[in-house]
């Protein structure tokens, strides 16, 4: 009988290193919920913070563009926390939020382009590590 603790029955063997990207991906994914909800409620409770220059072919109202990052926000956040949890459902979900969140902030770039920038980025990172790495957090 061996002793060789990897080498246990019924337990899949799986990077710490892994691991650590998809709770990094989870604290994004988390914190891109927090910055598009802080989009949304500036611009429902703020409509002239936001304000465009140039004519933009994806000029929607504000309060609009509120509503959409405000519920993009929550749903967004609601998966990073499943991602922590390890939930299967919570990587389908993070994933095809990230790639909405990325949509919408291309969208968004005019009214605020660094902040679009930075969630972009979150997101495009959320999206690697989910699809190289999901695995890994649902086996431990």
């Amino acid at each position: 009988m061996s002793t060789d603790a990897s080498r246990t029955v019924g337990t899949d063997n799986y990077s710490g290193a892994a691991v650590g990207v998809i709770v990094t991906a989870a604290v994004f994914m988390i914190l891109i919920g927090v910055f598009q909800a802080i989009q949304g409620l500036v611009a429902l409770l703020n409509d002239t913070f936001y304000v465009v220059g140039a004519e933009y072919v994806f000029q929607f109202d504000v309060s609009t563009w509120g509503w959409i990052h405000l519920v993009l926000g929550l749903v967004a956040a609601f998966a990073g926390y499943g991602l922590l949890s390890g939930a299967t459902w919570a990587r389908v979900v993070a994933i095809l939020m990230a790639s909405v969140s990325i949509v919408a902030n291309f969208m968004w770039m005019p009214y605020y382009p660094i902040w679009s920038l930075t969630v972009i980025t979150f997101s495009a990172f959320a999206i690697w590590a989910v699809t190289a790495h999901g695995h890994d957090a649902a086996t431990r």
